[in-house]
């Protein structure tokens, strides 16, 4: 298919230019991208501004009516959407949004009327920014042709502000400029905020004053952290929500925008195998693990302010517990799903202090090679207690996963990569095969169904089975889906997913502000207690497992970490 005038099309449209042509249809904006209410129908919704909007499939018809927030005037040549990266010069823009945007126009996910804008604070020109932009741009996707051009298409959109992220006078000139590309069609404008959060809202004020869309919607997506605690948040909420209303905020949580965390509902909700078991009769435990296999590498003075608690369980991992533990929705709508979410937030009681552990990574030499140790890092303060480890236990007090506890685990400088789900069920009652496995080793024989967010995305069942041949005895083997085997295609990054969501409107991955209340409320306590009783970190070597601490508390409720046993995958 052409590289130019790439759109968005229906899947019966890809069905027929597939035959005609021998092509692929685009995997990346098959339509399982749009909620089903809008996939069989159109659904009249409100734009942040108020206006009414008509949702729709993938039709360049319907989507310019979509987009510009009702349907556009033939004059006025449909609408166009405006991205703009606010702290373009920054790793985040440079790593993950500048090289998302291509992945998306490259499989023509974007709108065919789009332009990117970087502003930051930086002097640069237009093609001092495409430099830039250029050296972080990949054909990872696959290697078809005309590769290059559509490069050289893309980064041609690409334009840059210079300006102060408090001056209302320069965001104007971002807005004058913005209606030049714009030429007349209905403007529609997305600013992504890849700062630091205590600038958050002096540009949230002076976008929103001076360069909102006239005519169109005006979304802002901003980048965790959000606040340091319940306090912080609050305030962070209240200062944005006097410049924006709640539907133009789209707080990201790019783990969300996960391939195994998004088909977690799939899982559970269109596998009747799954459904029945997914409660407090079934399941023993809950674990979800998160580990890296470096440290802070010179981020220490970034990561010293919040440490791994606030860093990865606060939002992470407690936004995939709620998506696992929640109820059935009453529909696949995003509030339909948010408030389900913050059902199980709210159920959940407050961490205690005696249900965490805490730990910091020490240097270590292994292998002829000596790794630095947290505090060894220039840019730490000295003597920092900052958390590099954390464990904790936490529980749900509803009908269906009373007295089940969910382990969470996250750490730096660890043995491996990994973050994973893993799910512990019950032992057998009465098991006729006791003898044959061993008493010794019937708990780790439990049935383990385990979903590896990364790397390697797989699901697995592990199940007991008889080895063959003429003797009885039993093993443990995975009923395997590697997602490589069975999917060889690029699994798409999580931010093309999330900020293909926030074009088209859909909130269901982004992180609504009760729900966000409701997170923090179960972690401020012992933060608070972590941080007045001044708690030391238990040191664990660089490379190692993690703190010994936490496989007492793991013990302390008959639980063993799923990720240390001997058949691990």
């Amino acid at each position: 298919m052409a590289a130019t005038g790439l759109r968005f099309q229906s899947a019966a449209f890809f069905s027929a230019r597939q035959r005609d042509a021998g092509t692929k249809p685009f995997h990346h904006c098959s339509p399982h991208r749009i909620p089903i209410a809008r996939r069989i129908g159109l659904l009249k919704t409100k734009s942040s501004n108020g206006r009414p909007q008509i949702s729709a499939s993938f039709s360049n018809e319907m989507l310019d009516e979509s987009l510009s927030g009702e349907r556009a005037p033939e004059q006025q040549g449909g609408s166009t959407v405006s991205i703009t990266v606010v702290g373009a010069s920054g790793d985040l823009a440079k790593k993950k949004i500048f090289p998302a945007l291509f992945a998306l126009f490259y499989e023509g996910c974007l709108p065919e009327h789009f332009a990117v804008f970087g502003y930051a604070r930086s002097k640069m020109s237009d093609e001092e920014l495409r430099t830039m932009i250029s050296r972080t741009l990949t054909c990872r996707i696959d290697k078809r042709e005309n590769c290059g051009d559509k490069m050289e298409h893309f980064l041609q959109r690409c334009f840059y502000q210079s300006g102060q992220y408090n001056s209302e006078e320069e965001f104007a000139e971002l807005d004058r400029k913005l209606k030049e590309k714009e030429a007349g069609r209905v403007p529609n404008r997305l600013f992504y905020l890849s700062i630091p959060p205590n600038i958050f809202v002096d540009v949230v004020r002076s976008a929103s004053r001076t360069a909102s869309s006239s005519g169109g919607w005006t979304r802002f997506i901003v980048e965790k952290p959000f606040g340091r605690d319940s306090e912080s948040s609050g305030e962070l909420t209240r200062s944005l929500k006097k410049h924006l209303a709640e539907e133009q905020i789209f707080r990201i949580d790019h783990y969300l925008g996960k391939e195994l965390v998004e088909n977690l509902s799939v899982l559970r909700f269109s596998n009747l195998v799954f459904e029945p078991l997914w409660s407090r009769n079934y399941i023993r435990n809950v674990q979800l693990i998160f580990s890296e296999d470096f440290g802070t590498d010179g981020r220490g003075g970034y990561f010293d302010n919040y440490g791994i608690i606030r860093d990865i369980m606060q939002n992470h991992l407690l936004q995939i517990l709620a998506l696992f533990a929640m109820e059935t929705p009453v529909s696949l709508d995003a509030e339909d799903i948010r408030n389900e979410k913050v059902k199980v937030l709210r159920s959940m009681r407050q961490l205690k202090l005696e249900d965490v552990v805490v730990g910091q990574y020490k240097g270590h030499v292994k292998g002829g090679k000596s790794y630095p140790g947290y505090a060894d890092d220039p840019t730490v303060p000295k003597g920092s207690i900052t958390p590099t480890f954390a464990a904790a236990a936490l529980f749900i007090d509803n009908a269906r996963w009373d007295g089940v506890p969910f382990l969470m685990k996250a750490g730096k400088a660890l043995h491996t990569r990994r973050a994973e789900i893993r799910v512990q069920f019950r032992s057998v009652p009465g098991n006729l095969y006791r003898r044959n496995i061993g008493s010794s080793d019937l708990d780790q024989a439990t049935n383990e169904l385990v979903l590896r967010v990364q790397p390697d995305e797989a699901i697995y069942l592990k199940i007991n089975n008889k080895v063959p041949g003429l003797g009885m005895r039993l093993d443990r083997s995975n009923l395997n889906l590697l997602y490589s085997e069975r999917y060889p295609r690029e699994i798409p990054d999580a931010y093309e997913r999330l900020l293909l969501d926030a074009i088209a409107g859909e909130r269901r991955l982004f992180i609504r502000s009760d729900e966000l209340d409701a997170a923090w409320a179960i972690f401020t306590p012992v933060l608070r207690q972590l941080e007045d009783k001044r708690v030391a970190p238990e040191l664990y070597p660089y490379g190692s497992r993690g703190p010994v601490g936490a496989h007492y508390l793991a013990a302390n409720y008959n639980v063993r970490w799923g990720d240390i046993s001997s058949d691990d995958s």
